[in-house]
């Protein structure tokens, strides 16, 4: 699904929600199938859902409260829940994460993505971290070569030991004056994942944060690799 068919979507719960709070008909079993195909799309974004309302029953009982008394105030309710969701969707449009062909970092990234869009609390957010380090486990695996990235340290690296595995690699194939810079933020981004795993304060930033960093590296590292050179 395109980003302008994403919002086209939105714009039509939208219209929906309006309708049925201001005498319009009652979509019902439609709302709920379109609802859930949103919500996939935004999860495969990486996009938090903001929508409280999964069908439009649980909506009726919301503006029958008796706090929403008139059909103008039930319209700018809906449109302030999603106004800031489509401007979301259209700033990141053209942003989608883009596949390496490194199938288990892809898996891992996507996987990332997919639980920041749906994570309620501190643990779901923790889990988002424990998928970036494992996606740049996966993609230090993927790139170092011990005889050919030997160790900065003259440690040998564990099968896991992303860190050393990417400062190696990093120092042979940059092996330029933005080496150190490439390397400080690979590291960073090892950081804040293994950061994350453990904060028990997380939050949905500290996730966003941490997946943005995470898919930089990745990024960073296809283009050393030639997988992002334009065809």
């Amino acid at each position: 699904m395109t980003d302008t068919e994403l919002i086209g979507l939105l714009d039509k719960l939208r219209a929906m929600m309006i309708s049925t709070a201001t005498g319009g008909p009652q979509m019902y079993d439609e709302f709920w199938h379109l609802h859930r195909n949103v919500s996939e799309a935004l999860a495969e974004r990486g996009v938090e859902n903001a929508l409280p309302f999964d069908d439009l029953w649980t909506w009726h009982g919301r503006w029958s409260g008796g706090d929403l008394p008139t059909y103008q105030s039930r319209r700018v309710f809906v449109n302030q829940i999603f106004d800031p969701l489509v401007a979301r969707v259209r700033q990141d449009s053209g942003r989608e994460f883009e596949a390496t062909g490194w199938d288990r970092v892809d898996r891992t990234i996507l996987k990332a993505k997919t639980h920041l869009a749906a994570a309620k609390g501190e643990e779901d957010y923790q889990t988002v971290g424990h998928n970036c380090r494992e996606a740049l486990i996966s993609l230090a695996q993927a790139v170092w070569s011990p005889e050919r990235h030997p160790s900065l340290d003259q440690t040998q690296p564990s099968p896991t030991d992303a860190k050393r595995q990417l400062e190696a690699f990093i120092a042979v194939e940059l092996a330029t004056n933005a080496n150190d810079q490439a390397r400080k933020h690979a590291r960073a981004a090892l950081d804040l994942a293994n950061s994350l795993q453990h904060k028990r304060s997380a939050n949905w930033r500290d996730a966003a944060m941490c997946l943005e960093a995470t898919a930089s590296v990745v990024n960073l590292i296809a283009i050393v690799q030639g997988r992002r050179d334009p065809t």
